[in-house]
C-alpha cells in the first residue's frame, strides 16, 4: 500500500493506519530528514526477523537504529550517559545524525543478541516522529540502499514503492528524499568519534 503524506500536516487517519500496521507486526518504509528508512515496532520479533532477511543479515548482528520521538526513550535502552553526550545530543537532535551509545540489558532481548551498542536517532521529519510519538515507543530502521552503485540511495517513493511494494506492507510518500545519510557519532568511549559523515555537521550546531 502506498500512503502519500504531507510533512507539515501528517493526516492523522492515515498515521493511525500507520500505527495499526506496525502494532500488527508490519514493516513499513518512510521519510527521514535525510534518506527513506525501512521501519518496523521494535517489539515485533518477526518483523525484525522480515527486515533482517530482506537485507540479508542476522538480525544479532544488523547495525539496525531506534528512531524516537525525543530523548525521552534513552534511558529505556542505553546505559547513563554523560553530560557531554547529553548536551550535543539536545543541540543537534532533532537532525540528520546517529549516536550510537552503550546499550542496557533490554536491547539484546530485543534482538536475541549480545549487543552492547544501539544507534538513536531523532530525524527532523514530523511523519517519522508523529509515527514514533502514535506508536509509543521507537521503531527499529535501517536506510533504503538502491541497487545502482551510482545513486547509493533511492529517493523516489514512487520507485520505492515499485520495487518494494510485494515485499513490505506500507510505503509512506513524502515527497522526495535526500541522498545523504546521517552522520554517525560514536559516543561510547571518552572522546567522540564520527564514525560516517553524513548530512549533519556538528559545528553547524554550535
Amino acid at each position: 500500500m502506498l500512503i502519500k503524506l504531507y510533512p507539515e500536516n501528517p493526516n492523522p487517519r492515515h498515521i493511525g493506519q500507520i500505527v495499526e500496521c506496525l502494532k500488527n507486526g508490519g514493516i513499513i518504509i518512510y521519510p527521514t530528514d535525510t534518506v527513506y528508512g525501512m521501519g518496523c515496532d521494535i517489539f515485533q520479533h518477526k518483523a525484525v526477523e522480515r527486515i533482517a532477511q530482506i537485507k540479508g543479515i542476522r538480525p544479532e548482528k544488523a547495525n539496525f537504529s531506534f528512531i524516537c520521538y525525543d530523548l525521552s526513550h534513552l534511558s529505556d535502552f542505553t546505559k547513563q550517559i554523560s553530560n557531554d553526550v547529553f548536551k550535543l545530543m539536545k543541540r543537534t537532535l532533532p537532525g540528520p545524525f546517529t549516536y550510537i551509545l552503550n546499550a542496557n540489558n533490554n536491547v539484546p532481548k530485543l534482538f536475541e543478541s549480545k549487543k552492547k551498542t544501539v544507534g538513536i536517532r531523532i530525524p527532523d521529519n514530523s511523519i517519522a516522529r508523529e509515527i514514533v510519538n502514535r506508536l509509543g515507543n521507537p521503531i527499529m530502521s535501517t536506510s533504503i540502499k538502491d541497487n545502482d552503485d551510482l545513486l547509493q540511495y533511492t529517493t523516489d517513493p514512487e520507485l520505492i514503492y515499485e520495487r518494494y511494494r510485494d515485499i513490505v506492507d506500507i510505503v509512506i510518500d513524502g515527497g522526495f528524499g535526500g541522498i545523504e545519510p546521517s552522520t554517525v557519532i560514536d559516543c561510547t568511549k571518552e572522546e567522540f568519534d564520527i564514525i560516517r559523515q553524513g548530512k549533519g555537521i556538528v559545528d553547524d550546531y554550535s
